[in-house]
Formats: structure tokens, sequence, C-alpha cells
């Protein structure tokens, strides 16, 4: 394997385990770390340059998608969190529109 193919297989494989490691739920979160050591143990050996690069493009896809999914978590867990405190932004938004009506009287 090429140097800068080993470096960026290298790079693909902590940028993933790195992004892992953001999912709350414990068993997200080590099945994605464990999935990610086996596939990239299973492929070490791969020496044919064609099948390294059809690896990292998939490693890629990969990436872009654990990415979202860790978003769409986050995203839901801000869902609940916003949910929850409806109330006081209502009266936050209500205090800002009275300030403004007040302004304009002005």
């Amino acid at each position: 394997m090429a140097a800068s193919s080993r470096a960026q297989v290298l790079d693909l494989y902590r940028a993933m385990l790195r992004e892992s490691k953001h999912f709350s739920a414990y068993n997200y979160r080590t099945y994605a770390i464990r999935r990610i050591r086996d596939a990239f143990r299973e492929n070490k050996n791969v020496q044919d340059p064609v099948e390294i690069q059809t690896l990292v493009n998939k490693a890629k896809r990969d990436l872009g998608m654990i990415r979202r999914q860790k978003f769409l978590y986050q995203k839901r867990s801000m869902t609940w969190s916003v949910v929850m405190m409806e109330n006081e932004v209502k009266t936050l938004m209500k205090e800002d529109f009275q300030n403004c009506f007040r302004k304009w009287q002005e």
C-alpha cells in the first residue's frame, strides 16, 4: 500500500472511531466501534489498489452515515429539551412582542 493510501486509510479509521464515540447510547457506540475495528482488521492485508480505493470510498460513505446519525440523534435529544422548555420560550416571545409594540407606540 502506498504511503498516501496508508495515511488516508488511517485518517478514515481514526475519524470513524472518533465520530462513533460521540453516540451517547452505549449500545450504538459499542456496536459502531466494534464494527469499524472488525472491518478494518478484516481488510488490513488487501494489496490491490483498485480494491483499496473501493474500500476507502465505502469507508467515506460510512463515515458520512455515522456523522448524519450522530447529528440526527443529537437533534432528537435537543427536540425533547425544546419541548420541555416550551412555556419559557412562549413567555420570552410574548415579552419581546410587548417590547416591540411599546417601541412602535413611542
